[in-house]
């Protein structure tokens, strides 16, 4: 079965599994399987004011609805596009008093779709709303109690004169969101801004090891003329070769678990049992717990003992992250790693995230060299892991090679920098805007090594001149949270 611009794709029943994806022609890496704009979508409750309503680009200045006083926008051209979606909502929050939370308005939102359009399938969708999975039936008991609320707040905020629905569309439309929102990312794509639902999307069946991956693109406003003007939407990219015939899988969850953990959180979340080739055969777990190799391999206990301690590490790190203590979190990556080394192999998973926490504070607090050494270490093990076309691979190799680049390690930084820009131009494209400023830094550290290959001493001298004369940058500020998940799950 295939509709109105998704000939690449087919909706097919997997045993086991339900309904799924399947490619209907052979696709190369990097290769755009489907683009698909929101059915629905806003902006989380704590970033209404600094994110855009309709492009879910973090901008400075936004302009804000004159009626609610609730929505923003970049522009008025985004401001024009939202008024579709954004008609209803304004008059039922100025009726209500004020803005409800960000499920009832997404909720609204279908709702309000669906009396304009009627049920059944819209332009360009594979299945209906109606049909996506709810997994209401397996919720536990905090859940139905969350989801009672939810449905009251609704029936609260649901204007009277709108089309009335079914208490179980209602809680059908509560279910949905609940297992089937996707997370929207800023522009940068480095942190969750809201939450939408794309009904092809989510016939994408789950694997651990996955042949695409899914990236938010926020639209283009230099295109004017474009219906990509502001138009966000995902793109479910190939991440290697398909097959015509080949089932399309996309990973929930990040893979650097172990597969147990990976397997609890998925069926806690989405309530499937993961059934995967990694899974079942525990591919790369082995690497995940290495321990030191050689004639004085540690004891189970030691092994048993420092893994504890890195857990407990990582606690005390999150408190003092989120005080923002980031020379304690720098205190407690040093002396973790003095105990994880000489018992932990270079690809165990505690001593990898010990090194990717102590290498971006270090390089926020411009530490660089230090950061720099940590971030290499954190890279080899990634490397040994995660699928070659991995977004969160290119991400932390990225900012692995921006770390040597701002310790004067040119060379590796080129290198590194090279390599991210290789893995982003299949996971996120040659358009997106991360890949854009990869690009720029490609250019710009290869301009650098050629003069440094030329004449070492009169580069440092350069560089020396330039840092004294402009700042370095600073790096961002560490982020207390981890990269966004593929679809979002209320906590």
């Amino acid at each position: 079965m295939t509709r109105g611009g998704m000939e690449s794709v087919e909706v097919f029943t997997t045993e086991g599994k339900g309904r799924g994806l399947k490619a209907q022609k052979e696709f190369l890496p990097g290769d755009v399987i489907f683009a698909e704009p929101a059915y629905a979508a806003v902006v989380f409750d704590s970033l209404t004011h600094v994110i855009c309503h309709t492009c879910f680009k973090r901008q400075e200045r936004l302009h804000r609805c004159g009626q609610c006083k609730f929505a923003y926008y970049c522009d008025r051209t985004c401001q024009r596009a939202a008024w579709l979606n954004h008609k209803n909502e304004c008059s039922a929050i100025k009726r209500h008093g004020k803005a409800p939370t960000e499920n009832i308005r997404l909720a609204a939102r279908i709702l309000w779709k669906m009396e304009r359009e009627g049920s059944g399938l819209s332009e360009g969708c594979l299945v209906s709303i109606e049909e996506l999975q709810n997994h209401v039936d397996s919720f536990g008991e905090e859940e139905k109690k969350e989801l009672r609320a939810d449905v009251e707040s609704f029936l609260e905020f649901w204007p009277p004169h709108c089309q009335q629905f079914g208490m179980q569309l209602i809680s059908h439309i509560f279910g949905v969101i609940s297992c089937n929102g996707f997370t929207l990312s800023d522009q940068r794509g480095l942190q969750a801004v809201g939450v939408g639902i794309f009904p092809n999307l989510c016939q994408a069946n789950h694997d651990c090891w996955p042949n695409c991956t899914v990236v938010f693109n926020n639209g283009n406003h230099e295109a004017v003329r474009s219906m990509f003007h502001t138009q966000m939407r995902i793109e479910l990219r190939a991440l290697n070769k398909i097959s015509p015939g080949e089932e399309l899988t996309v990973s929930y969850v990040d893979f650097l678990s172990l597969s147990e953990e990976r397997r609890k959180q998925l069926k806690k979340q989405y309530y499937f049992d993961c059934t995967c080739e990694h899974c079942k055969k525990q591919l790369k777990d082995d690497l995940m717990l290495a321990v030191k190799a050689g004639e004085s391999k540690p004891s189970a206990d030691t092994v048993k003992e420092v893994t504890q301690l890195s857990k407990d590490t990582l606690e005390k790190i999150n408190k003092a992250r989120m005080e923002g203590q980031y020379h304690e979190v720098v205190k407690l990556c040093r002396d973790c790693l003095k105990k994880q080394e000489p018992v932990l192999g270079d690809t165990n998973i505690y001593l990898l995230r010990i090194l990717s926490i102590a290498s971006e504070v270090l390089s926020y607090l411009q530490m660089f060299e230090e950061a720099a050494d940590y971030a290499k270490r954190m890279v080899d093990g990634y490397l040994k892991i995660y699928h070659p076309n991995n977004a969160q691979l290119g991400m932390a190799v990225m900012r692995a090679g921006v770390t040597h680049w701002h310790a004067g390690l040119i060379e590796a930084g080129h290198g590194l920098i090279c390599k991210a820009y290789a893995i982003l131009l299949i996971t996120h494209g040659p358009s997106h805007p991360i890949t854009k400023d990869l690009e720029v830094m490609r250019v710009q550290t290869e301009m650098e090594l050629r003069m440094f290959q030329q004449n070492e001493f009169m580069y440092y001298k350069m560089r020396e001149a330039a840092l004294k004369n402009q700042k370095i940058q600073v790096m961002p500020e560490p982020s207390n949270e981890n990269a966004p998940s593929l679809f979002h799950k209320k906590d």
